[in-house]
C-alpha cells in the first residue's frame, strides 16, 4: 500500500467497527504468538500502529516491513522481494498483508524462503464470505478501503501445503456486522457465541503455519556382489555364474 492509502485504511481502523475488529485481533494474534520463540521475528506491513501486534512477540529482536514510510516501518521493502537474508527468521506476521496484494503467491514464497526450518507465519485474512460476503447488499455496508484480494481461508490452506508447510491452527473471529458508523458493544458474548455456534459466519479468519524441516537421508554406496567361489565344479566353463546387482548396470 501507499502512504496515501495506508491513511485511509487507518482512518477506517479508528471507527467503531474498525476499532473493535483491531481490539479483537490483538487478542488473538496474542495467544498465537506466545508459543513462539526465538531471535527474529518479521512483520510485513502495518495493521493500526507499529507496536499494535509485535509488543507480543516472544523472539528476541522483531521487526516491520513496509513498502512506503506510513507508520515509520523499521525498514521500507516490496513484500514479494524482501531484503532478508535466507533462513534467518524465526516467525512471520502478516496482518491482512494478502488482503491488499496482487502478488499473494510470490509473498508465501519469500516468507517460506526466508523462514528458518520449524519457522512459524501467522496469517490474518478477511473472509470473502460469511457475515461480511453478504456487506455489498447492506447500504452502508464496507470492507476496509482497498482490500480486494480476498483469499479464502481453504485456498490459503492449499497454497500453504504446496510449500510443503504444516498448518498448526486456524481460528475464526469477529463476528459482527459490517457497519463501519454503527457503535460496536466491547463484550465478548457474540465471539463466544459465534465460534461456538456460526463460524462460518466469520468476518476474518487466522491460520498459523510452520515450516518443514528437509531431512538429508544419506545414501550408502551400492556396492556389486563379489561372486562366489564354487569348488567342485569338473567343467567351470559349462557353467555361468549370475551375479545379483543392486542395481541394473548401465
Amino acid at each position: 500500500m501507499q502512504a496515501h492509502d495506508s491513511q485511509i485504511v487507518q482512518d477506517w481502523l479508528e471507527t467503531p467497527l474498525g476499532a473493535a475488529l483491531l481490539q479483537q485481533e490483538t487478542r488473538v494474534v496474542e495467544e498465537a504468538l506466545d508459543g513462539i520463540f526465538g531471535e527474529q521475528c518479521l512483520q510485513l506491513g502495518i495493521w493500526g500502529e507499529k507496536r499494535t501486534f509485535t509488543r507480543f512477540t516472544r523472539t528476541q529482536h522483531c521487526a516491520v516491513i513496509g513498502e512506503s514510510p506510513f507508520g515509520e516501518p523499521s525498514a521500507i521493502g516490496d513484500f514479494h522481494r524482501l531484503p532478508v537474508d535466507s533462513d534467518s527468521i524465526d516467525a512471520v506476521l502478516l496482518p491482512h498483508t494478502l488482503d491488499y496484494s496482487d502478488r499473494p503467491h510470490e509473498i508465501l514464497r519469500e516468507v517460506d524462503r526466508v523462514l528458518r526450518a520449524d519457522g512459524q507465519v501467522v496469517i490474518l485474512g478477511f473472509k470473502p464470505l460469511g457475515l461480511w460476503g453478504v456487506r455489498r447488499l447492506i447500504p452502508g455496508a464496507g470492507m476496509p478501503p482497498g482490500a480486494d484480494h480476498l483469499i479464502s481461508e481453504r485456498r490459503l490452506r492449499d497454497w500453504l501445503k504446496l510449500l510443503d508447510m504444516r498448518i498448526r491452527s486456524g481460528q475464526r473471529y469477529f463476528f459482527r456486522w459490517p457497519l463501519p458508523r454503527r457503535k460496536v458493544s466491547p463484550s465478548q458474548k457474540w465471539e463466544q457465541r459465534g465460534q461456538a455456534l456460526w463460524p462460518e459466519l466469520a468476518a476474518c479468519y487466522m491460520l498459523t503455519a510452520q515450516k518443514r524441516v528437509s531431512t538429508l537421508t544419506p545414501v550408502r554406496p551400492l556396492w556389486r556382489a563379489k561372486p562366489k567361489v564354487v569348488t567342485g565344479l569338473a567343467e567351470p566353463t559349462t557353467r555361468v555364474s549370475r551375479i545379483r546387482f543392486d542395481r541394473d548396470p548401465l
